[in-house]
């Protein structure tokens, strides 16, 4: 392990900000940069060495790979952390517009469902196949899916989420309506009996490693799509109609009444999906 690598991977010990998953995706996008770093020149490199070019390579790095606005500002605020602990924030501006990032596009009307299909096949290890299948039939995140305690949550007719489970600790329910969400839960429950969805001896962190694996050896990425298409079902379920993502009407093409379901039943999903403004669900289903 290099010297910038190290001296990284001590700063995040010291200084443990957010939950265990956000630290870990926080060292993660750091080791990512160092690593980037080493491949850009910069060599015996410590933490406190961090200067405005360093921050300039990186940044026209990622620009040159052409990635979104979402991931290039999850990577800048990694480096605005990085540059806070050492005591060089101003190597950074605050803004984002002023390093040219544009704000997340959210509603697109393009659909970024994803189904499992033959896929979870490819995936050999049982706990991974497991919480990939709660994904699909619940809209869980990657987080919810892998600690999830069947014992706890199945509550015969929803499923309850415990707060350290989800994101922000909120807890909420899920309605089972479906025989595939049983299907899940049925799965599940032979597998972890009392416990969760992490292998023995594992943490949570290792035990993403191993899902993050086995879904890059089943060719499996992008799989937030499983909530989009878990939005997009439960709308139809509950509309009576497609919605706009998946090729239904717009809102404003919708009657007055129809735009009173509409609102309800996005009030509804955005409780399933563990959000606190309906809006959000804009995101998923379209408008």
């Amino acid at each position: 392990m290099d010297d910038l690598t190290y001296t990284l991977r001590r700063l995040c010990q010291r200084n443990r900000d957010g939950s265990h998953a956000t630290q870990a995706d926080r060292l993660r996008l750091l080791g990512l940069a160092a690593r980037q770093l080493g491949e850009a020149g910069f060599r015996q490199m410590r933490a406190e060495s961090l200067k405005g070019k360093h921050v300039d390579a990186l940044f026209d790095r990622w620009q040159d790979e052409g990635l979104s606005a979402g991931t290039m500002k999850n990577r800048v605020a990694a480096l605005r952390w990085w540059a806070e602990k050492i005591g060089k924030a101003g190597i950074l501006p605050a803004d984002n517009a002023q390093l040219g990032i544009p704000d997340r596009q959210y509603v697109t009307n393009r659909d970024k469902s994803r189904r499992l299909g033959d896929a979870l096949t490819r995936v050999t290890d049982l706990h991974v196949r497991a919480s990939l299948a709660l994904q699909e039939a619940f809209g869980l995140r990657r987080e919810e899916s892998i600690k999830f305690q069947p014992a706890y949550a199945d509550r015969g007719d929803h499923i309850a989420l415990k707060g350290s489970w989800t994101k922000g600790g909120r807890e909420r329910i899920v309605p089972i309506t479906t025989e595939a969400q049983r299907q899940a839960l049925d799965q599940a429950h032979r597998l972890a009996g009392q416990g969760s969805l992490i292998l023995a001896h594992k943490t949570y962190i290792q035990q993403r490693n191993i899902y993050d694996g086995q879904c890059k050896a089943a060719r499996l990425s992008h799989m937030h799509g499983l909530r989009h298409q878990y939005a997009q079902t439960r709308y139809e379920a509950l509309a009576g109609w497609k919605s706009p993502a998946a090729g239904g009407p717009s809102t404003n093409t919708l009657t007055v009444e129809q735009r009173k379901l509409d609102y309800q039943v996005r009030q509804s999903i955005s409780r399933e999906l563990g959000h606190e403004r309906p809006q959000i669900t804009a995101v998923y289903l379209g408008r």
